[in-house]
């Protein structure tokens, strides 16, 4: 049976609605009280089993009220930021994966860095944020984050709506947040923290350089609730979890015979590979590379086709038809502690990294929601 990322469980997409509706004082989704301000503060790469398993090095995030949430699908910070912002799953807001197929040119770019003339923010990205629609209700929304965030495709897509607020220190962010949210009589906030993502895909969540991040992170929560007045609520979620994979978990599919003939084109991510089949591939060709990628791989991943995940609401319970071909012909999600990669083709710094995700797994899926001050 295949897992069900996009279930009753709430996830990612029921944050920001749920807090547009506690700023009017309507009931919600995650059952938030009525504030006057509201601030997300988003840990990249922050899953439920990592804040567990180092529950006594981070006191204050561990020691809260938490609901947990599902990610949702992929587990990729592009796919789940979008979710997050929109209120709307990858069918929809149409981004599928860290790296996706631009149908019509049919090239693989990266939803992080790769905007230009071809990836249009404001086109590309097809749902309306979250901001967008809080700005149409007249209640201001703030995006505080680094200054190399500020301008780029990405934010558009994904922010657009929101003022961007620069901090580039951890511990200017919430402060920054609170404050700018007084300036304009409360509203909406969104604080973005990259830095534990950043150490765990270089070093492994479980080293000590990630643990001293988090307990940087913990006090800085704990400073800021010290401070929190009546009507502020925050609540601390993140887009993803990860998993260590050393290098000799790695599995290089060029070198796994047959594996890549009649395979085009490579997108998602080490975890979560799409493949695209090149456009020629009749249809037993194309039945014997599923049969060939489910024989070698089905005790370590979830081999599925494109209209299986989508039956399966990998995607959402709605697709929009043009999403559907930015989606692999088929996915290769791991279940096990492997990593795909490309050997003719991926970077040392890609091969070198210790920390992934993008499958499916509850390591990868499962993320807090830590509620503090008026949402305790």
């Amino acid at each position: 049976m295949l897992p069900a990322p996009f279930s009753d469980r709430t996830s990612l997409a029921d944050v920001f609605p749920s807090l547009r509706a506690s700023l009017r004082g309507e009931a919600n989704r995650l059952g938030l009280s009525r504030v006057r301000s509201a601030i997300v503060l988003l840990v990249d790469g922050l899953g439920s089993h990592m804040l567990a398993a180092r529950a006594g090095h981070a006191r204050t995030l561990s020691g809260a009220r938490d609901t947990r949430l599902t990610s949702g699908f992929p587990t990729t910070t592009a796919c789940a930021l979008a979710t997050l912002t929109t209120g709307s799953p990858p069918g929809l807001h149409g981004i599928v994966g860290y790296t996706a197929l631009e149908p019509r040119s049919r090239r693989i770019l990266n939803q992080l860095n790769g905007w230009g003339e071809t990836l249009v923010p404001s086109e590309w990205q097809r749902s309306r944020t979250v901001f967008e629609q809080a700005a149409a209700e007249g209640i201001p929304s703030i995006a505080v984050g680094a200054a190399r965030y500020e301008d780029s495709g990405f934010t558009e897509a994904v922010l657009r709506g929101a003022e961007y607020v620069i901090a580039d220190r951890i511990s200017d962010r919430l402060e920054l947040a609170q404050v700018r949210l007084d300036e304009v009589g409360g509203g909406l906030a969104y604080v973005y923290v990259p830095e534990l993502d950043q150490i765990a895909h270089k070093r492994g969540w479980e080293s000590e350089r990630w643990l001293a991040a988090l307990e940087d992170l913990d006090g800085v929560v704990r400073s800021f609730i010290a401070r929190v007045r009546p009507g502020e609520g925050l609540l601390v979620t993140a887009d993803h979890g990860m998993v260590d994979i050393p290098s000799h978990r790695h599995v290089l599919v060029d070198r796994e015979p047959g594996l890549l003939d009649g395979v085009d084109r490579v997108a998602g991510e080490p975890r979560c590979l799409q493949l695209h089949f090149a456009e020629d591939l009749g249809g037993p060709d194309r039945e014997a590379l599923v049969a060939r990628w489910r024989q070698s791989e089905h005790a370590r991943s979830w081999v599925v086709t494109r209209d299986e995940a989508l039956k399966a609401n990998w995607f959402g319970t709605s697709v929009d038809e043009a999403v559907v071909p930015r989606i692999g012909d088929l996915l290769v999600a791991a279940r096990k502690r492997v990593a795909y990669y490309d050997s003719r083709t991926a970077s040392d710094s890609a091969l070198a990294m210790v920390g992934q995700h993008g499958s499916l797994t509850a390591e990868e899926t499962i993320v807090p929601l830590i509620r503090l001050g008026a949402f305790a």
